[in-house]
């Protein structure tokens, strides 16, 4: 049976560790490899600045998945400043694979630039203030942690008075986006590349969608 609860401070080891695996497999587990600099974007900010915004899924005693929400995106740090801080505290130009990473980041915003076209940034619309990340181990999917979760979710929003919310993720991973479909959110905007980002020797597409109740 899976539980649902609040974030605990006591949860913090269990969370950072389930970080490490929760995408395996999945195209989002292929960014710039080194896992220490992407929780300190994608996960410590939301334990330190936005407890009440966090769930964790347990079954069996153990952490299986967490959805970490922040109610208003602005109160944050936005995802280019935390990058830029990971990059200086991580020394990451100097790891082979982040400085990789970034080097075809690099040329893929060059070649959009001369193609005209768009590459991946945040996002900021009035009418989708809240945001959220969710990350389930492999072994708990299918077993309604990711929907608990969601549910939650969606309950603070209400409770809270919330007009919506988005998320982003990659238009490669399918089955993120049609569980996002199944519980409410729609696809919004285009998908433009996320730079530096492969799979299989192909570029990657940031996929937007919105929510509101």
């Amino acid at each position: 049976m899976i539980e649902i609860r609040s974030f605990a401070e006591t949860d913090r080891a269990a969370l950072r560790e389930l970080f490490g695996r929760a995408g395996e497999g999945s195209p989002a587990s292929l960014l710039w490899g080194h896992e220490e600099s992407e929780a300190a974007m994608y996960l410590e900010p939301y334990m330190s600045q936005e407890p009440d915004s966090l769930f964790v899924a347990v079954r069996g005693g153990h952490v299986v998945g967490y959805l970490a929400g922040c109610l208003d995106s602005s109160t944050l740090p936005s995802e280019r400043k935390r990058m830029e801080r990971a990059i200086a505290k991580y020394r990451l130009v100097f790891r082979p694979k982040p400085a990789a990473f970034f080097a075809r980041g690099m040329v893929d915003m060059a070649s959009a630039a001369v193609l005209g076209k768009p590459t991946a940034r945040g996002f900021a619309d009035a009418r989708w203030p809240a945001h959220l990340h969710i990350n389930v181990t492999p072994l708990a999917r299918g077993t309604g942690a990711a929907d608990g979760l969601m549910k939650r979710w969606f309950d603070r929003l209400v409770q809270t008075g919330s007009p919506g919310c988005y998320l982003q993720t990659l238009a490669e991973n399918t089955r993120a986006v049609r569980f996002f479909e199944r519980v409410g959110f729609a696809r919004h905007g285009p998908t433009p590349v996320v730079p530096g980002a492969r799979q299989g020797g192909r570029q990657l597409h940031q996929q937007t969608m919105v929510w509101q109740p």
